[in-house]
């Protein structure tokens, strides 16, 4: 934590670090907003200014109980920024948000979310599990609810050992383990892997996907593609502010196609249009390329192998997350 006074904000489980303004921010807009019980976040136009500068510009969003809601963007986007209007913790400037059908940072709202926001927060004198058991009391939690959460994050070995004793890593996990306190309805997560090493990534993909299995509902801002396109059902992608896309996956990817590398060439454009049917063709950098799904590569390589033409390679073709986000951001990571 900088030299500058700061204000360690802790609810529920939750652990906020935000600079010390002398008064706690008010809930944003109460507008009603349309929702059903299956929508655990609902935006509407939801905006952030400072000064002359859009930090989150109109954003409308919907995460779904049960999900992993992942929010993409380059450092810089407006994610933070979403996710502290969110918890309260900033006062939107327009638009209106609704969180378990509450207004944004709402005692009844946060006692059912767990959060990590802009890094964890937490006393360096005190060990890991003393830090977790202070936060327990609060939330009126028992040492069961803090031993449960440290074996969440595989943190127990180390449960003893100062604050500021840890790693980034290990920081990182037990602002994790304070999220988790009580089993909250909704986690909110901010870049949930910042400081681990590959293992450690991989490790809390895995908890991540087990929570949203386990009932619970998380959404999760991070610049990994990877990251994302691991874990996540639904993806919004946050470019300058704006929300450029949202939907799953597969939705943001569009459909597959099939690439076809054969000789002679020529000969095979009008074999494959026959298959294709209305579905467009092209020829691009040697190889054939066909709209149509993976699953009919053996039909296709038997009309070719019938009109006398070799077949080198036919393989699936699939736009990646990544050419996704560039193709919205303008190339900006």
């Amino acid at each position: 934590m900088s030299s500058a006074r700061r204000r360690t904000r802790r609810t529920s489980g939750h652990v906020h670090a935000e600079p010390y303004v002398g008064r706690r921010p008010r809930p944003g807009p109460t507008a009603t907003l349309a929702g059903m019980t299956d929508t655990i976040v609902v935006t509407e136009g939801l905006t952030r200014r400072y000064g002359p500068r859009l930090a989150v510009d109109g954003v409308s969003l919907t995460v779904r109980r049960g999900e992993v809601y992942g929010f993409l963007g380059p450092n810089g986007a407006g994610k933070t920024t979403t996710l502290r209007m969110l918890l309260g913790l900033v006062r939107p400037t327009g638009g209106a948000a609704r969180v378990l059908g509450l207004p944004p940072g709402s005692p009844d709202a946060l006692r059912r979310v767990g959060s990590l926001v802009e890094g964890p927060g937490f006393y360096p004198y005190l060990s890991g599990r003393e830090n977790l058991r202070v936060l327990a009391r609060y939330a009126g939690l028992g040492d069961a609810a803090v031993d449960e959460a440290l074996d969440r994050v595989e943190l127990t070995s180390r449960a003893g050992d100062r604050y500021r004793a840890y790693s980034l890593g290990m920081k990182q996990r037990l602002g994790v383990a304070a999220a988790l306190l009580g089993r909250p309805e909704l986690l909110i997560l901010d870049e949930p892997t910042n400081g681990l090493d590959p293992a450690g990534m991989a490790d809390m993909r895995e908890l991540v996907r087990s929570l949203a299995s386990g009932g619970q509902t998380v959404l999760l801002s991070s610049h990994l593609l990877g990251e994302v396109e691991q874990i996540c059902d639904r993806v919004g992608v946050i470019v300058a502010g704006r929300l450029s896309a949202e939907g799953t996956v597969a939705e943001l990817r569009g459909g597959a196609s099939l690439v076809v590398r054969a000789t002679p060439l020529p000969a095979a454009v009008p074999v494959a249009q026959r298959l294709a049917g209305g579905a467009a063709i092209s020829t691009v950098d040697g190889e054939l390329r066909l709209a149509v799904e993976p699953s009919r590569a053996p039909e296709l390589v038997r009309a070719l192998v019938a009109a006398d033409i070799e077949v080198h390679e036919v393989r699936p073709e699939q736009r990646s997350l990544e050419e996704i986000f560039f193709a919205l951001s303008g190339g900006v990571a």
